[in-house]
């Protein structure tokens, strides 16, 4: 018994959330470590290379700033309409000093992370009444699991291009509805004023980038002005502001000249908008199938007995929660509508990256607002649920210790040790596969800013970490990655081979 309440001592209170922060931050260190043998790579190249030739020619910050605004309008004009993705992958930093690379994971993990934790943590605390502390915990324990299991590592987190146009802009999307949210909440007058202030700028940003991200906003902001118009007239203008400005955004994002002007050469063919929209419905489910392993399985009953106790406890009313979960359902399908609309296709990496980080959230919290229901329905009304409730009131912290073990147990002894990315990045780290990548790769850059050498050969990678899964030039000058590289550094041309020489790096 000493044993067990020691483990309930652990998995309460602030001991409890500083272990869980403890660990989610230990499981991170292996990326960002990894992190420090990043390159450039793939589309940085193509929309870098008008700010790198300023910077080369002026080296003067300013001058490279006013050079990804002129490019991002040509851009807009010609290409695509995502006016903040596109200047900032302009502004790839890459482009001042190649080694720099390592900056990228630091900031995409740090802002997905640390966004969608505030954004989870003030759910569960101001819309279902959660206890702060055990909402810190859970949000701490569900970003360690999908840190492990992200669908694409390297676009998500080592990418520049990848990660800014959607990792970065769904992080301030998460930023800007928890400041939308929360000056309906906020007690204070000034404190509301500045919540809408700080939410109406960030949802210019959020218009402008990505469409997958810049669509849910537009769905859940409509969700959150009608909320408001039933419950909180009074403070309804907080959020009709940067639903407007967001909306504002949106529309001059969509409404590009560029956008018909790639559809009319682009050879993917999109479904019609109904289609489009009953696919979702159907990708929902069936990604929720990947996006669900036993390891997230063991998340979820580990924190059951936590979520129940807290919902209890609560003095909210949880009374519609089919209408929450098909709303949290219908928000996750709308994310994969834009790329059936466009391309008629779904499992674009980058993409799901971002959607899979949505239905971690969703489940989180729909399973609060259900457990909420069940907790406060009368005992005679529902012996499901009191039996529910006496199951997970006894199991309590053996339930939640066990499921937790179990977790960390396949988190460390799952033989495929690239399954989960904190061992993968370790195993790399270890094995030196790292080391030895990021020094071809600072050879390939010797030579790529060699004057001499005007027509360059590489030869493939001999060693990469199992995350840096990108696409690496071909032995085809012609083809488009190589061509990027080669117009970035303005050579005639760049190619890869197999055979080894004195002209090809090692």
């Amino acid at each position: 018994m000493k044993v067990w309440e020691k483990a309930e001592n652990c998995l309460s209170g602030r001991r409890a959330v500083l272990l869980a922060a403890g660990f989610l931050l230990l499981s991170l260190l292996p990326l960002l470590w990894l992190g420090k043998y990043n390159v450039m790579c793939i589309d940085d190249y193509d929309y870098g290379r008008r700010v790198h030739d300023v910077w080369q020619a002026t080296g003067s910050f300013a001058a490279s700033v006013q050079e990804a605004w002129r490019q991002n309008m040509d851009f807009y004009q010609d290409w695509q309409g995502t006016y903040i993705s596109c200047f900032l992958m302009g502004m790839c930093p890459m482009n001042f000093r190649y080694d720099i690379a390592w900056v990228v994971p630091i900031l995409m993990i740090g802002m997905f992370a640390s966004s969608s934790f505030v954004l989870g943590r003030h759910i569960l605390v101001r819309w279902l009444g959660c206890e702060k502390e055990s909402a810190s915990l859970a949000m701490a324990l569900l970003l360690f699991v999908f840190y492990q299991v992200i669908e694409a590592p390297f676009e998500g987190i080592y990418w520049y291009n990848g990660s800014t146009h959607y990792v970065l802009i769904q992080s301030v999307w998460f930023f800007l509805l928890t400041l939308a949210s929360g000056s309906l909440w906020a007690e204070k007058r000034g404190r509301a004023y500045a919540c809408c202030g700080a939410a109406a700028v960030l949802a210019v940003i959020v218009g402008g980038g990505n469409l997958v991200t810049g669509l849910q906003a537009e769905v859940l902001m409509a969700f959150l002005v009608c909320y408001a118009f039933f419950q909180k007239k009074d403070k309804i203008a907080y959020v009709i502001i940067p639903f407007l400005t967001g909306s504002a955004g949106f529309l001059v994002n969509v409404l590009a000249p560029g956008n018909g002007k790639r559809g009319s050469i682009d050879m993917d063919e999109g479904y019609s908008a109904l289609k489009a929209i009953a696919l979702s419905f159907y990708n929902t489910a069936v990604f929720a199938i990947r996006w669900t392993p036993v390891f997230v399985v063991l998340l979820w009953l580990a924190l059951l007995p936590l979520l129940w106790k807290r919902m209890k406890a609560s003095g909210k009313d949880f009374s519609h929660p089919v209408l929450v979960t098909a709303g949290a359902y219908c928000v996750i399908s709308a994310m994969f509508t834009p790329t059936l609309f466009a391309v008629g296709m779904v499992g674009l990496s980058r993409v799901d990256n971002i959607i899979q980080m949505t239905y971690y959230l969703a489940v989180l919290l729909v399973t609060a607002y259900w457990l909420g229901y069940f907790s406060h329905r009368k005992r005679r009304e529902d012996g499901a649920a009191e039996a529910l409730g006496l199951f997970l009131e006894r199991a309590g912290s053996r339930m939640s210790m066990v499921c937790l073990l179990l977790l960390l147990g396949v988190w460390v002894l799952t033989a495929d040790k690239n399954t989960y990315t904190g061992i993968s990045a370790l195993r790399s780290v270890a094995k030196g596969e790292a080391q030895t990548f990021y020094q071809e790769a600072m050879a390939r850059h010797a030579l790529y800013t060699d004057e001499n050498v005007t027509e360059v050969v590489v030869a493939p990678y001999s060693a990469r970490p199992a995350l840096f899964d990108f696409t690496d030039l071909s032995e085809d000058e012609g083809n488009w990655m190589n061509l990027a590289v080669a117009r970035y550094y303005h050579k005639d041309s760049v190619r890869s081979v197999r055979s080894t020489s004195k002209d090809v790096s090692p």
